[in-house]
């Protein structure tokens, strides 16, 4: 009996299928992700200084999350830091968060857009704005909209 179950616990470990093995494989992969959407997002420009928003810390790596909700699909959580608690283009920045995630992510996933806790004054108005598709659309239709996210996304030759 012993040899089946030693058998049997070889072949599920092979095969990945070992509960402890796949969930170091899925957070593996998740951490994975998490760099892959850090590596995209970290050179956004800010829209009013000359610096990306990983220069400013806006940004970090410890700032995004990626968690396995189906197969192949991933939430995307990201929460962002404006520089400071006030800063009148926070909207901005996470609609810039957005589209450029929406265009570049190469797997499927939902995403998540938060300003860090505590981090604005106006967050949780902030929030709901920059996670309702009908604002991001409306404000993509915006062409003096459109063109600033365009300038913050596109990446610099």
């Amino acid at each position: 009996m012993s040899l089946v179950a030693g058998l049997l616990g070889r072949v599920l470990w092979l095969s990945g299928l070992r509960s402890g093995d796949h969930a170091q494989g899925s957070q593996a992969m998740e951490q994975d992700k998490a760099l892959e959407v850090y590596d995209i997002i970290r050179t956004i420009r800010d829209p009013e200084k000359p610096s990306t928003l990983e220069e400013l810390e806006v940004v970090t790596e410890s700032c995004v999350e990626v968690h396995e909700i189906g197969e192949d699909e991933y939430l995307v959580i990201i929460r962002f830091t404006p520089t400071v608690p006030h800063c009148s283009l926070a909207t901005l920045i996470g609609l810039c968060l957005r589209i450029k995630l929406q265009r570049c992510l190469p797997f499927k996933h939902k995403l998540e857009i938060y300003i860090s806790e505590g981090a604005h004054s106006t967050e949780e108005d902030i929030n709901k704005q920059i996670n309702d598709k009908e604002r991001v659309a409306a404000a993509m239709e915006n062409p003096n909209l459109r063109e600033i996210v365009e300038q913050c996304v596109t990446e610099p030759d």
